[in-house]
């Protein structure tokens, strides 16, 4: 038996992997799918949406476990388990990148997200610099995220969907190779991804390379779209 926990990216919230927790429960695990500050059922305000935060919320599940977690990060949730794997390292068994920003030290995800052709994102990005927030307009949601998922699921997810912070989206990562860097990586990449596309996430995993990677023939959602392979990836992951 294996302990997971499941972190969602911008805008997303915990209720993204509705479709793989029971899958994972299932096969006998625990699962704990977390709403970072901000995010779902947490009505944090913006001022608490930092990576800082995001790290520790992170740290306090991985704490509550029982052994050391497979720690699952979904798009700029990468950049969150990078800074919580920082804080410890000991109690995470493995990082698991789904189609997820994967930086070094000192990386940032406006850097990471640059020069992607292949993104829906950059271009439809709409900034309130008075409530330091950011969106992606809502004519693009379905393209860049939700491609392949059922009209359903899309309109569960589109309901769903939250303001992100500019400073969370601004941050870097302080890590060390002492630290974050020693703990065993994974990589999940979705190739019809329009938020993250597959030639930007094959080459952070160039640039920071994982021990196994999966691809889902799948969209930015794949706990929507594809969960039942998501599922099995990430109980791969964990062997």
């Amino acid at each position: 038996m294996a302990s997971y926990v499941l972190v969602h990216g911008a805008w997303y919230g915990a209720w993204c992997w509705r479709d793989v927790v029971p899958l994972l429960e299932a096969e006998g695990h625990h699962v704990d799918a977390i709403d970072l500050p901000g995010h779902g059922d947490d009505s944090s305000p913006v001022a608490e949406m930092t990576l800082e935060r995001n790290a520790r919320r992170i740290a306090e599940s991985v704490e509550a476990a029982s052994e050391p977690v497979v720690l699952a990060g979904h798009s700029m949730g990468g950049m969150a388990v990078t800074q919580a794997a920082e804080l410890l390292p000991d109690r995470i068994a493995r990082l698991v990148y789904v189609c997820a920003f994967l930086p070094r030290d000192g990386q940032a995800l406006p850097e990471l997200a640059a020069g992607d052709p292949a993104t829906l994102v950059t271009p439809n990005m709409v900034v309130d610099e008075e409530h330091g927030t950011c969106v992606v307009a809502p004519h693009a949601l379905r393209d860049a995220f939700l491609g392949e998922c059922s009209e359903d699921a899309a309109a569960f997810a589109l309901s769903r969907f939250v303001p992100e912070s500019l400073a969370a989206v601004g941050a870097p990562v302080h890590i060390t190779d002492a630290r974050a860097g020693r703990v065993p990586r994974t990589y999940v990449e979705c190739v019809r991804d329009r938020a993250i596309g597959i030639e930007k996430q094959r080459a952070m995993v160039v640039a920071v390379p994982c021990e196994r990677v999966f691809s889902l023939e799948a969209d930015h959602s794949p706990f929507l779209s594809t969960p039942r392979e998501l599922a099995a990836a990430l109980l791969a992951a964990a062997l």
